[in-house]
């Protein structure tokens, strides 16, 4: 059933009409369309478990449109709409199209067309009113809450999780929130955050009522380090965390954690997150870069690995421990080659990243890409298809 549009939200629209008339309103608009055409294999088994052929194409086609207002001093109200036309050639068990997370109270989601094989819908996927302070800014609606230092994974970014495997993904999905930020210094500040959103039952059998995230992040530099800590109460637990990031020997360095008690509120029963990653310019061509994520919320028996979950995009990775090596070298001023490969040496499985891509004008790029998945029946990346895939990008 779809959700009442929450209070905050109604008082977007309700400024959008309380603009001074003295107010000097001004129209921003930009956007992009994004084709990705791709083809998809799974394996024998997965296949023939889900009544699925292992071949099929899939076609998704994103048009994004950002306006926005600039009210008066300050004061600015952004849109984010998006179009998505899906074409599969048969059911998917990991559709790239948005639905509504748990991070997300408003279901600003219309589905206009359902078939077999198309399906097009659009969504509100950023809508906020922001108001910029001697102080300070104060945002408030769906938005993009910027928390951590990862390139890979960001265990303290609790309000906008995405799994790296998404190659389809632009941006992080909006979350329906109260921000506040205070300025203390040139480089230091803190920052609250109330989130309202629609939750699940932990196993995501049964719906609970409505339920609320806040966090509080302190943020500021020492030497050649930018370091945070962060506390509050996400999916109905209290967690604590913090990250940093610098420079190390010409390298750049960066680590996050959080530790969090379990839904009784008790520390003793809680999970670590944490991850140490470092990145280095070998030459201006060639990058490289190195990440390790301990996920203490996993499992190490894929026995007891919780698909539902990961399905319902509450959490995104399955097992406790992974690494992630990768790399760009750019061939050409206007061609980069990007690799990476991630591996969960838990269970043996984990997936190779191949990308070309090229920068076809000022506004537009066209990439190439390969992702290839491997593991065991039953592995963490067995369930991942291989794909194949087109992506051409056009900015105005």
């Amino acid at each position: 059933m779809r959700q009442p549009v929450p209070f905050f939200l109604l008082i977007l629209f309700f400024i959008v009409y309380t603009v001074p008339a003295a107010g000097q309103v001004n129209l921003r608009f930009s956007g992009y369309v994004v084709d990705l055409p791709m083809y998809q294999r799974l394996p024998s088994a997965l296949a023939s478990l889900a009544d699925l052929d292992q071949d099929m194409a899939v076609n998704l086609t994103r048009l994004r449109l950002r306006p926005g207002l600039d009210l008066w001093e300050g004061a600015s109200l952004s849109l984010e709409h998006e179009v998505d036309v899906l074409y599969r050639s048969q059911s998917m068990l990991f559709a790239p199209t948005a639905g509504q997370t748990n991070r997300q109270v408003a279901d600003l989601r219309w589905q206009l067309l359902e078939e077999d094989h198309v399906s097009l819908q659009h969504y509100v996927d950023r809508l906020y009113f922001r108001q910029n302070l001697s102080w300070g800014n104060i945002i408030a609606g769906r938005q993009r809450i910027q928390w951590g230092s990862g390139r890979i994974w960001n265990p303290t970014d609790l309000f906008n999780p995405i799994n790296p495997a998404s190659f389809d993904k632009i941006e992080k999905d909006g979350a329906d929130a109260v921000s506040a930020k205070v300025y203390l210094g040139t480089f230091t500040d803190i920052q609250a955050v109330v989130n309202f959103r629609r939750a699940r039952g932990h196993r995501g059998d049964d719906d609970v009522p409505d339920s609320t995230n806040a966090g509080v992040r302190f943020r500021t530099n020492y030497s050649e380090f930018d370091i945070a800590v962060m506390g509050g109460y996400f999916d109905r637990r209290v967690t604590i965390g913090g990250d940093f990031a610098g420079n190390l020997f010409g390298a750049g360095v960066r680590g996050e954690a959080v530790y969090a008690g379990d839904q009784e509120h008790r520390l003793n029963s809680a999970y670590l997150r944490l991850i140490i990653g470092a990145d280095y310019q070998f030459t201006p061509e060639l990058y490289g870069l190195i990440e390790y994520l301990y996920n203490g919320e996993g499992h190490t028996d894929p026995g007891k690995y919780e698909l539902l979950r990961l399905f319902r995009g509450e959490i995104l990775n399955l097992g406790t421990k992974y690494l992630y090596l990768g790399g760009s070298y750019r061939v050409h001023p206007l061609v980069v080659a990007n690799i990476g490969l991630m591996g969960n040496p838990g269970d043996g499985s984990g997936f190779l990243s191949l990308v070309a891509g090229w920068s076809s004008s000022e506004n537009s790029t066209v990439s190439a890409g390969l992702l290839l998945p491997y593991g065991g029946e039953n592995d963490e990346f067995w369930y991942y298809p291989a794909s194949l895939y087109l992506k051409g990008e056009l900015y105005f």
